[in-house]
């Protein structure tokens, strides 16, 4: 299939050693760095009634958080519990159970979900039992359309014999599979030991079983990675031929994940061999036939995000690039973030804390944020420059009743060295990232970033490459 409307892209390393830096990676905006501690939890159920009535057919996405794994990744930075005792996964079902029935009862009639996904943690450390028991809860409580797309993050090393065909036979028709490097002395610095033949297994049950997208995750710049090794699972990762590619940039923050403090610094790639790889990567895969869809995602033109990003329809949320439009978000869990219309509420962080809340018949809820019109409108902005890589200025100025040049002067003119150093085109018609801009789309979305440029954070962001 060809792909006929999307910007190509260029990698400059001149220009991205020279424009590198930390930033958010906008799975929201305001980014949950913003977000207020304290009472959300009414500005939550406004919105969902509000929903009811302003736009009660519309399709609903779920999230739901499972933060248990039984051996810990070094580089982590998700919110996890390792543990081997599979009992404390029973004990955290009967407390989805409370949030599920208090969610479910503010909504008038059963909601409708377009959309279901699973993350962790490792939601394949529950048991075929305990999943089965899980997805009986929800589909007792939601309606799942025939066409829903529901995906779920495995990890292969610890995968339930029938657990791929028992998801398979609830709908599940994507997955995301954690890989990282396939290198065994990088494995054994970041603890996660996974030979080729365990991945390769797991991803053609899959594909056997009907799962129509399939997710490999990988990261550059771990422990003992090197050009070479990188090359090395590049050319079986190739091979096995995934219909989507996520590259992410290791980010090592050993003052914030506790886990990354057992990495020997001094493996740590430098900051060139880092890019080299980067650089490799990109060419390897553009070279082999996939698309580039943004910031670290890639897909084969086939596949329905390939597909998104060239009819404009692409979308961004908090699980990363997706392909259906913008849907309300119920998330459920320890942790997780919901979207309500122009609210965003997340759930307790600590799992003391999140069952001390459902024990008082309340909505775990600690903090959130409601959006104002210029958050709105800014997050509008953002959502364009990254999936679409441009704003027309018209059609954005009839939609939020906006004069462009007027309300983004300040952030028109921090663009002013991007577009010296060719990164983006500005012009009265439109803001385009250029094919040199698309992997420093999150430095040109931040332009746009209010609380940034006003510094109203203290939040310390990984790199954007």
């Amino acid at each position: 299939m060809q792909i006929k409307h999307v910007t190509p892209v260029e990698f400059d390393t001149a220009l991205i050693v020279k424009h590198d830096g930390s930033g958010p990676r906008y799975t929201s905006y305001p980014t949950a760095d913003r977000f207020a501690a304290g009472t959300i939890t009414q500005q939550y159920l406004t919105a969902l009634h509000a929903r009811q009535i302003e736009r009660p057919n519309a399709a609903l996405s779920l999230y739901v958080h499972l933060p248990f794994c039984d051996t810990v990744c070094y580089y982590c930075a998700c919110n996890k519990i390792a543990t081997k005792d599979r009992g404390r996964a029973d004990v955290y079902l009967d407390y989805l159970e409370k949030e599920i029935t208090l969610v479910r009862a503010e909504f008038s009639s059963q909601p409708e979900v377009s959309q279901l996904h699973f993350g962790g943690g490792t939601p394949t450390f529950l048991t075929n039992a305990q999943m089965e028991r899980l997805l009986g809860m929800l589909k007792s409580a939601f309606t799942f359309k025939p066409d829903a797309e529901c995906s779920v993050e495995i990890d292969p090393r610890r995968l339930n014999p029938g657990a791929l065909e028992l998801m398979a036979q609830h709908g599940f028709n994507r997955m995301s599979i954690g890989v990282q490097d396939l290198d065994p002395a990088v494995q054994k610095a970041v603890n996660r030991i996974q030979p080729p033949e365990v991945t390769e297994s797991v991803l053609e049950q899959g594909r056997k079983l009907g799962y129509s997208s399939i997710n490999l995750d990988l990261i550059y710049g771990l422990p003992k990675q090197s050009v070479q090794t990188m090359q090395a699972t590049l050319t079986t990762v190739l091979q096995w031929r995934p219909e989507r590619i996520a590259l992410y940039s290791y980010a090592h923050l050993p003052e914030r994940f506790m886990p990354q403090r057992r990495i020997d610094t001094a493996e740590i790639p430098a900051p060139a061999e880092k890019l080299a790889m980067l650089k490799l990567a990109v060419t390897t895969l553009l070279n082999a036939g996939y698309v580039y869809i943004g910031m670290d995602h890639f897909a084969l033109p086939e596949d329905e995000l390939a597909i998104a990003l060239d009819q404009g329809t692409l979308q961004r949320n908090f699980q990363g690039y997706a392909t259906q439009a913008d849907c309300d978000l119920v998330a459920l869990g320890v942790s997780s973030i919901s979207r309500i219309g122009n609210v965003y509420a997340q759930n307790e962080r600590d799992l003391d804390a999140y069952y001390a809340a459902l024990d008082q018949g309340r909505l775990p809820l600690a903090k959130g944020l409601e959006m104002s019109r210029d958050d709105l409108v800014r997050r509008a902005v953002i959502h364009d420059l990254l999936c679409q890589s441009e704003i027309v200025i018209a059609d954005f100025e009839a939609q939020w009743d906006v004069d462009f040049a007027t309300y983004f002067a300040p952030d028109l003119e921090q663009l002013q060295d991007l577009e010296k150093d060719g990164l983006v085109a500005v012009t009265a018609e439109a803001i385009r990232i250029t094919p040199k801009g698309r992997f420093l789309a999150r430095i040109v979305a931040m332009r746009f970033d209010r609380y940034l440029r006003e510094a109203r954070t203290t939040a310390k962001y990984s790199k954007v490459i």
